[in-house]
């Protein structure tokens, strides 16, 4: 990628045996109305045909680095971090796709915001199968569009037991507020993204966009459903974890709500996956 200014955005792609879907996800980016942007696969030493699928889009924008030895999910996606140079940075999971506008709408409001009071923004999410198929959208519970308070978010992811920011493809954030924040922490595999919006939501307000720009996809044999079925103990971990910092202003009624809903919602979690996935 040859440019001269650095671009607006860095859509990067960590990866590791994505040859079944990685197409889909850079064809998503390359869509992007929006075009002031550079997109950075980071290869994890994959040993399947990655790169093949990367080098067949000729594409300036389009950077690819492969691992010499195996990361893991933190070690690549806080490459990630290290490698890009866009004002705003977006992690996009090899098996997930953005839809045409996506960039667009969330570039405007990180530009409007001049005082650089929203942390965060997120949009709604279709989940969709090996396929494509939309087999249901989420949102964030109960809001509208606009600014949601940061420490009132965090609350209430709690108190829900869940993410209800969303996976890394329905966020935008500012590079300089990820350099500030630090790097990934993976020591609770399940919530390596909402640790890190938990984190980022301590400098600033969210800014949500109710329209699904993200695609989420559940297909068996993907990192998300490896460490599904660990949900409830990987989420109650967290819980306990933020009420002992107390930044984070938990109480121990949030945390007994939120460790209850994080076994609901893991035995709903697998329900959805038994009944949408192929065995």
């Amino acid at each position: 990628m040859n440019q001269i200014d650095p671009p607006t955005v860095s859509v990067c792609i960590p990866t590791f045996r994505g040859e079944a879907h990685i197409g889909a996800a850079i064809e998503s980016v390359l869509n992007q109305s929006f075009t002031n942007y550079e997109l950075i696969v980071i290869d994890d030493n994959s040993p399947d045909k990655t790169w093949q699928i990367v080098s067949s889009y000729q594409d300036e924008r389009i950077k690819y680095i492969k691992n010499s030895e195996n990361l893991g999910p933190e070690g690549n996606w806080n490459k990630c971090l290290a490698e890009a140079k866009g004002k705003y940075l977006k992690l996009l999971p090899h098996d997930d796709t953005l839809a045409a506008d996506c960039l667009r709408q969330q570039v405007e409001v990180l530009d409007e915001d001049v005082k650089e009071i929203i942390a965060l923004v997120f949009c709604a999410r279709h989940i969709v199968d090996c396929n494509e198929k939309t087999i249901a959208t989420r949102g964030y519970r109960g809001g509208r569009q606009g600014v949601v308070s940061g420490g009132d978010t965090i609350k209430k992811c709690v108190r829900l037991g869940t993410n209800l920011i969303g996976e890394p493809g329905a966020v935008l954030f500012r590079k300089s507020l990820a350099d500030k924040v630090g790097p990934f922490d993976g020591g609770i595999s399940y919530i390596i993204d909402l640790d890190y919006w938990f984190r980022l939501l301590l400098h600033g307000d969210a800014y949500y966009i109710d329209k699904p720009l993200a695609s989420f996809r559940v297909a068996a044999g993907s990192w998300s459903i490896d460490i599904g079925s660990r949900q409830s103990q990987d989420f109650i971990g967290f819980i306990n974890r933020c009420i002992q910092n107390p930044v984070y202003r938990i109480s121990p009624l949030d945390c007994m709500f939120g460790r209850f809903m994080a076994k609901i919602n893991n035995y709903l979690r697998l329900l959805f996956y038994k009944y949408y996935l192929p065995h």
